[in-house]
């Protein structure tokens, strides 16, 4: 299919571009029903619920309860039958707090940024992020660790279909990159019981990271380091495996291809290296969540963005890899998962 025709296929209806100037209608409601607790509320009511019972509980205003549960019903969030209201089934095991997919910590690193895209105008005129990153990378403490929980919870439902994906057989030592909470550090080492792991963050990231590794009693086999992937040395040829899961769309080009050669020096010939980011296509603009996650990427970092995994496969190249092959993780998230190889003749 032509560039022309897949531009086609994009465009919207005069009625997508009405649906779209309201689209965060949706997201506001579902910010506010996390931010008074409205799901796990309901659950703890056996699933089932009235307003005014649910005031009762929870001390909300009857009047703008039930404008949001009947918000929250229209959007697919809540069900309504005669006067009661029940968790939707995804609702149900996503937005309710310690749910078996858990997903409230990510969505609130949604609405954190929230305010920012509103400044998106700023970002065009000034290219420059509205919000300074430090703000959720250690200088504000309680953003910063909302924002390293989002990433474990994210962490903890793709995790699940990325680490059968990886190919550790034989690999004893593992280098995380770039390693947030800590979370797909632990899962890698839950399932290769032969395996260690170093994870390296910036040091308020890498201090929540600690605890989480803690609660999981992985802190023997998992090490949580202070550090910062674009000044850190590491020993020569001391790893079988490196991982940089979710970092790279933070990073221009130039930068990139210096933190690969870094993981290339700390590899052993023949180690693998695995990166699971969200990516494009050469145009850069499908999947669409991954062309507008590189515009929240911009509002937030100084060289957000988001890249195909054809420029991911010649950085690589640069770096000193080879055997470049992509594989699209399973849904929902639109993320790949890109490996590569250090030749066994490179040390």
């Amino acid at each position: 299919m032509s560039d022309q025709a897949l531009m086609s296929d994009q465009a919207l209806s005069v009625q997508g571009i009405v649906e779209l100037a309201s689209a965060f209608y949706g997201s506001a409601v579902l910010f506010a029903a996390l931010d008074v607790c409205l799901f796990t509320l309901i659950q703890s009511e056996s699933n089932r619920v009235q307003t005014e019972r649910l005031a009762d509980v929870s001390g909300l205003d009857p009047r703008g309860l039930r404008l949001l549960l009947d918000a929250c019903v229209a959007v697919g969030l809540l069900l309504k039958d005669g006067a009661c209201y029940s968790n939707a089934p995804a609702a149900a095991s996503t937005l309710v707090a310690g749910a078996a997919h858990d997903l409230t910590g990510a969505v609130r690193y949604n609405r954190d940024v929230y305010p920012a895209w509103g400044r998106l105008s700023e970002l065009v005129k000034s290219g420059q992020p509205v919000e300074a990153p430090e703000v959720h990378l250690g200088e504000d403490a309680e953003r910063t660790r909302r924002f390293v929980l989002a990433m474990h919870g994210r962490a903890l439902g793709i995790g699940r279909a990325i680490v059968p994906l990886l190919d550790l057989g034989g690999c004893r030592k593992l280098l995380d990159l770039a390693g947030g909470p800590g979370t797909y550090a632990v899962l890698i080492a839950r399932a290769n019981p032969e395996l260690s792991c170093v994870t390296v963050d910036l040091p308020a990231v890498s201090a929540v990271a600690k605890e989480l590794v803690g609660e999981a009693g992985m802190s023997e086999r998992v090490i949580c380091h202070a550090g910062d992937y674009h000044t850190d040395i590491y020993a020569t040829a001391a790893f079988d495996a490196v991982t940089v899961f979710g970092a790279l769309h933070q990073e221009s080009p130039e930068q990139i291809v210096a933190i690969l050669k870094s993981a290339c020096r700390a590899l052993k010939p023949g180690g693998l290296i695995y990166i699971l980011d969200m990516m494009t296509d050469q145009t850069h603009t499908r999947p669409a969540f991954s062309a507008l996650f590189a515009v929240n990427m911009a509002l937030t970092t100084y060289n957000g963005w988001v890249f195909s995994d054809e420029e991911l496969h010649g950085w690589l190249r640069e770096a000193g890899f080879e055997a470049c092959a992509t594989r699209a993780v399973p849904p929902p998230m639109p993320h790949w998962l890109v490996s590569a190889r250090k030749p066994d003749h490179l040390l």
